[in-house]
């Protein structure tokens, strides 16, 4: 089950890192999309230096369910706008993105889950004592 985690982890890591090239040298199809949202350009590389932060975060093992945590967020919002505006399909990728969106979603929810106790002790401790 570790295993699956640390592939969980490497597999979201990656997908996110491998994004930001297009992100952050405002390649066409990466300023379409956020055009289309409305958040060109600080949407974009916004979304990219939090993917960034992600990746770190899921890379080092005690840092994985913050990472994760904030991979599900990032994602949440590209599958989303995905959903919502920019349909399944962005400019002819075949649903690519959308694809990678939910792998990279997928991956973190399981790196959550393996760390739920770590992020419900956490979460509670962050709420007002009664």
């Amino acid at each position: 089950m570790k295993n699956l985690q640390s592939i969980a982890r490497i597999v979201a890591a990656l997908i996110m890192l491998q994004t930001l090239y297009f992100k952050f040298t405002a390649q066409p199809e990466s300023v379409y999309i956020f055009s289309t949202l409305g958040i060109e350009p600080f949407g974009r590389i916004g979304s990219g230096i939090a993917e960034l932060i992600a990746s770190i975060l899921l890379l080092i093992p005690s840092t994985a369910w913050l990472g994760a945590i904030m991979g599900l967020g990032v994602m949440s919002g590209a599958i989303v706008s995905h959903l919502t505006i920019l349909g399944i399909e962005v400019e002819n990728d075949g649903g690519q993105l959308f694809i990678m969106a939910l792998i990279t979603f997928f991956c973190c929810l399981i790196v959550v889950i393996f760390n739920r106790a770590k992020v419900l002790k956490i979460v509670s401790e962050m709420l007002p004592k009664k």
